[in-house]
């Protein structure tokens, strides 16, 4: 069963090439589900996220805020789900929510079983098995690397990659994890793997350090 895993540097919408991607890989029969730390006017702010998979003729959502939903119920939705969208916000809060919890569990064996898995900004970034957290995203300032989901094993992640001059972080995060692949992703931009591996990217820039030297990938 093939894998698939959407990551974008920044807040929704979906690229529209990606967005079609997204949709032929999840089919239409199932909804999908939108995993989000909840915050003060969260139903005005779904159509971003839903509108380009609209046009493609996905009706069906189930809209899962976190932490007022219960963990069971999460855990159902996803079981049922066709495809799963990870949103965006305060990274810490979201690898708080669903890193090491059943949610992480049912989320992992879904995108084993070949359902497409979509991360925005801090949902790309609690992806991988290691989650790096750029001084721009946590009150303390500080580069912060905690557990995450380990859809991909050897990938470091880092968003908004451009409009953050966040090149200093990814060196930092490079320096720790030497063998790992790298990726800075700038906003409204997507890297796309299947079976864990990079197949094709959308948008304004994705970026690499290899062996020293920062280059944008094509």
């Amino acid at each position: 069963m093939e894998k698939h895993l959407f990551l974008f540097g920044g807040s929704p919408p979906f690229t529209a090439n990606m967005a079609n991607q997204f949709v032929k890989a999840s089919g239409r029969n199932k909804p999908v589900s939108i995993l989000f730390v909840e915050r003060e006017g969260w139903e005005q702010y779904m159509p971003k996220y839903t509108r380009a998979l609209e046009r493609l003729g996905v009706k069906d959502f189930l809209y899962l805020p976190l932490p007022s939903t219960p963990v069971e119920q999460v855990v159902d939705c996803i079981k049922k789900s066709s495809s799963i969208i990870i949103g965006g916000g305060n990274t810490n809060l979201y690898a708080d929510y669903i890193v090491e919890t059943p949610i992480a569990l049912v989320i992992k064996e879904q995108y084993v079983s070949g359902i497409p898995i979509a991360g925005f900004s801090a949902g790309a970034l609690i992806s991988p098995k290691e989650c790096i957290i750029s001084p721009k995203d946590n009150e303390q300032k500080e580069f912060q690397h905690r557990k995450g989901l380990g859809l991909l094993p050897n990938v470091l992640v880092a968003v908004h990659f451009s409009q953050w001059k966040d090149e200093e972080h990814l060196r930092n995060a490079v320096q720790q994890f030497s063998d790992f692949s790298n990726y800075g992703i700038d906003e409204e931009t997507c890297v796309y793997f299947r079976n864990g591996e990079l197949d094709s990217t959308e948008g304004n820039g994705v970026y690499s350090i290899a062996g020293d030297v920062l280059v944008k990938i094509n």
